[in-house]
This record gives structure tokens, C-alpha cells and sequence, in this order.
């Protein structure tokens, strides 16, 4: 019977860091691989074609740079409706 090899699963892992939620992750992870789709660069050497893996990969090594917005300055972005 042969041995059963196990996958690795890092590029899909969600980072361990209390203050950032899974929620957010996949947020950003998103908002990112939406570049990379547009044409954006991967910050990281990979063999993955796939945007939403490479995205993924970059914000758990914490390469994509964000900042949280108040409800002020999200009320203050246009198209911005707040919640409903």
C-alpha cells in the first residue's frame, strides 16, 4: 500500500496575529489579487499563475501594506454609502 503524501497547505494558511481578523485577510487578499490581476507585479518569485494564491501568500508575509479607516474618513470616500 503506498504511502499517503501529505499536501502543503501554507499558501492557504490564515495568519495567527490577534489584531488582524480573518475577515480582513480575505479583504485585503482580494483587493490585491484584483491588481495583480489588472497587471500589478507579485511582490514574491512564484510558480502560481493564480492571482488569489499569490495575493493570499503576500499578505499572510505581511507584503501588502494597508491602514484601517475610521468611520469618518469611510464616510468621506465617494461611492462610499455606509451601512444599510
Amino acid at each position: 500500500m503506498p504511502e499517503k503524501t501529505l499536501r502543503n497547505n501554507a499558501h492557504c494558511s490564515i495568519p495567527d496575529d490577534p489584531e488582524q481578523s480573518i475577515n480582513r485577510f480575505i479583504i485585503v487578499a482580494a483587493k490585491r489579487a484584483r491588481q495583480l490581476q489588472s497587471g500589478a507585479r507579485p511582490a514574491l518569485p512564484t510558480s502560481s499563475k493564480k492571482p488569489t494564491v499569490i495575493a493570499m501568500e503576500e499578505v499572510r508575509r505581511g507584503l501588502v501594506k494597508y491602514e484601517l479607516l475610521t468611520k469618518e474618513q469611510m464616510d468621506a470616500v465617494p461611492g462610499h454609502h455606509g451601512p444599510e
